[in-house]
């Protein structure tokens, strides 16, 4: 039964020990990929080598590291930038020299394991396999564009590489809030979005006053100066959910949490979850209105407010609405003088209506004209170099809004994505 050398075998077996010898990088092991490698070092020094079973075993790994279309250095590199370990939670809020001097030694002794681990390469695993199983050549080696240099894999010694490694935990966090810079607030957890939105404040037009105002707010957050909450308010298709989507393409250090209005009851314990972390969060809540006696409208109230806890200053309310008061009224609310169930009841209704002034900053989107609309469709044509004259973009968009939903930014956007389909239908048929 064919094996390794000896020299191989032998630095195999220490790869192996230096994987398990981790003390808080253990979580780089906890993927497909990284398992899958592991479980092929497992096979290649198996007293009696299973031929298949190796080849089985680099076959899972290929497709594993194929699957993240990394190289196996750049995407062990990445298990340690997103790692989330006592040491990296640390390190964002504090200074290197101010840590455990124990959790220091430790990260360093792993950076310096995880650096040997690094350099096994895939083509020196794909000549392991040709040796076991007696291939006439190598195996296909896994090889894709490495990515940018990192200051990781520009330094000589890993565990000197520390001071700036925090650095980066700083910057960029740890864990989820390191994977992903969009996420879902469901079921009592943050999923990532691992493809947001690709909406580009570029593509906006009509609204300039209200795009500035809510930059210069975000850039206040980004800055750690107070920054207020933020009501965007008015017609339907306006674009207001895309200006705030928008701004986390702008902004790299933003992070953007969608909330929906179902678990707004949950608003206080995340901001609770996000007030120690170095990030800046905009919770986004979209098309926002309440009910009479709404949970919902109570723990919102309370994130506004504040309470006796502290407001955080890493984090920001952005909400829209179609509607001016957050809180449906009915006139039937309004007190008459025969009422006599509640004493003090216009109290009861100016608190409903004065909900929305609680937001700090309150953006009104008004309805779009038709020279508004006509602004915004040519913007979108000119970015999407549309092959017609102006003239005829202009009749078409004009019946295009008579026929479908009004004048609106959605409807300018609607309509330029159903003609740049057309005439690149057209120009496929023609050719």
């Amino acid at each position: 039964m064919p094996k390794l050398d000896s020299t191989a075998i032998a630095n195999i077996q220490t790869l192996q020990r230096q994987a398990a010898s981790l003390l808080l990088y253990q979580d780089v092991w906890r993927n497909p990929a990284s398992q899958a490698f592991l479980h092929l070092l497992n096979t290649l020094t198996q007293v009696e080598i299973n031929i298949n079973h190796c080849l089985q075993a680099y076959g899972n790994w290929f497709s594993a590291i194929a699957q993240t279309g990394q190289t196996w250095p750049d995407f062990l590199i990445q298990q340690i930038l997103q790692s989330e370990n006592p040491f990296t939670q640390q390190a964002q809020h504090q200074d290197l020299a101010t840590l455990p001097l124990a959790l220091v030694k430790a990260a360093q002794s792993d950076l310096q394991v995880l650096q040997d681990i690094y350099n096994c390469d895939c083509q020196l695993l794909a000549q392991w396999v040709q040796q076991v199983a007696e291939l006439p050549k190598m195996p296909t080696v896994w090889v894709v564009e490495a990515q940018a240099p990192h200051f990781l894999q520009q330094s000589n010694n890993w565990a000197k590489a520390l001071p700036d490694l925090a650095q980066y935990y700083r910057q960029h966090g740890v864990g989820l809030f390191a994977r992903f810079r969009a996420f879902r607030y469901s079921t009592g957890q943050l999923i990532g979005i691992a493809v947001p939105d690709p909406i580009q404040l570029e593509e906006l037009a009509g609204y300039d006053a209200q795009r500035e105002a809510l930059l210069k707010n975000t850039e206040f957050l980004l800055a750690g100066y107070p920054a207020l909450h933020v009501l965007l308010y008015g017609s339907r298709g306006s674009g207001k959910s895309s200006l705030v989507k928008g701004l986390l393409h702008r902004y790299p250090d933003l992070r953007l949490i969608e909330v929906g209005k179902s678990e707004l009851t949950h608003l206080p314990e995340i901001v609770e979850r996000l007030r120690s972390l170095p990030q800046k969060f905009i919770i986004f809540v979209d098309d926002l209105s309440f009910e009479e006696d709404d949970d919902a409208f109570k723990s919102l109230k309370v994130v506004l407010e504040g309470n006796l806890t502290a407001r955080p200053q890493n984090m920001v309310v952005y909400a829209t609405s179609n509607r001016r008061h957050l809180i449906r009224e009915f006139f039937s609310d309004r007190p008459r003088p025969s009422n006599a169930e509640e004493v003090n009841a216009w109290d009861t209704v100016q608190e409903k209506l004065s909900f929305s002034d609680r937001f700090g900053l309150t953006l009104t989107f008004e309805s779009a004209n038709q020279d508004t609309y006509l602004e915004i469709v040519r913007h979108l044509a000119q970015l999407a170099a549309l092959d017609l004259s102006w003239e005829d973009i202009r009749d078409r968009a004009l019946q295009w809004a008579t026929r479908h939903n009004g004048r609106s930014g959605r409807t300018a956007r609607q309509f330029v994505d159903f003609l740049q389909a057309e005439i690149a239908l057209s120009s496929l048929e023609r050719g």
